[in-house]
Formats: structure tokens, C-alpha cells, sequence
């Protein structure tokens, strides 16, 4: 089952990806997932988005840290190739590049994660805001081929304002 998000956004997939299954998608955590229809060597290019309300002492870098401590229990030569803060002062944002080799359904794999970090506020309550993260994960060689795409649906992701509490 999927996970709620702490508040209602809207996006835009990119054109051809699917909106995966939760039940066949294997990640805890994960409000929403979306596949690319052209796999590499068995391994479908993913877009994951979840989703927190941080205390107001945490900073998009430290949060930006966790997932790079969880890959380091699970994958190897987990890399941080690239870590970027963007955005404004009333809407932060980080974005970063990890690349790792992880073991999938048997496979080694050098897999890379494109992450954007958002910070959006409450529609309803502008004081209360979140975090909603954004992760493409691909294989090396099909990063760079999807990475437009994932750029694209990134300049999409809003605050829903038509979905009431």
C-alpha cells in the first residue's frame, strides 16, 4: 500500500512512463512510482516520490544524507557525484546525483539516483510545510537518456490546490 504524502501535490508523468503497481513495487515509503516502458538489460528505469514534515531544525542536506547512509548498508561504491542546493528562499530545494552498484533480482548492477529535494508549503496552512522527494534511479548507461524526462516532471510538481483536507 502506498504511503500518503504529508501534503496533497499534483504532477505530470512524461510522456510513454507508466504509474507502477504498489503491490510490484518494492520500496517502503514510496507515495507514488512510475516506470519506463524500455528496460536496460532487465531493469526498468524508475521514478519514486515520498514525502516528510521535518522539524523546522532539519535542513534539506541533512535529509539529503540519509538516503546516502541507507544505500552505503545495502549497495557498493556508493558515490555522491554531484550535490547542488537550488531554489529561493521561499522555496528551497537540493538536488543530487549518487551513483552505486547494488545487487537486483540477481544482477549486479551500477545503477544511478538523480534526487531532488523539495520544500512546498500547506495550501491551507502556509506555516506547515514538507519535504516531497523525487528519485529517478536508472542504470548507468540509461541515466542519461531518461534524465530529460525526469527533469521534466520535476518543473510539474506542485501543491494540489484542487484536493480538499
Amino acid at each position: 500500500m502506498p504511503t500518503k504524502l504529508p501534503i496533497p501535490i499534483e504532477f505530470r508523468l512524461p510522456e510513454s512512463w507508466l504509474p507502477a503497481r504498489p503491490e510490484g513495487f518494492d520500496a517502503v515509503g514510496v507515495a507514488f512510482a512510475a516506470v519506463h516502458p524500455r528496460s536496460d538489460a532487465g531493469f526498468a528505469a524508475n521514478i519514486t516520490i515520498d514525502g516528510e514534515e521535518p522539524p523546522a531544525s532539519v535542513t534539506l542536506a541533512d535529509l539529503a544524507n540519509e538516503p546516502v547512509e541507507r544505500l552505503r548498508d545495502v549497495a557498493e561504491l556508493v558515490e555522491m557525484a554531484h550535490r547542488r542546493e537550488v531554489g529561493s528562499v521561499d522555496a528551497p530545494a537540493l538536488t543530487q546525483r549518487l551513483a552505486f552498484t547494488s545487487v537486483v533480482d540477481g544482477t549486479r548492477r551500477d545503477l544511478v539516483q538523480s534526487q531532488v529535494y523539495l520544500s512546498l508549503s500547506d495550501i491551507e496552512d502556509p506555516h506547515r510545510h514538507a519535504v516531497i522527494r523525487l528519485v529517478l534511479t536508472a542504470t548507468a548507461a540509461q541515466h542519461d537518456a531518461v534524465l530529460g524526462d525526469f527533469q521534466d516532471f520535476v518543473r510539474t510538481v506542485r501543491p494540489d490546490t484542487e484536493t480538499e483536507a
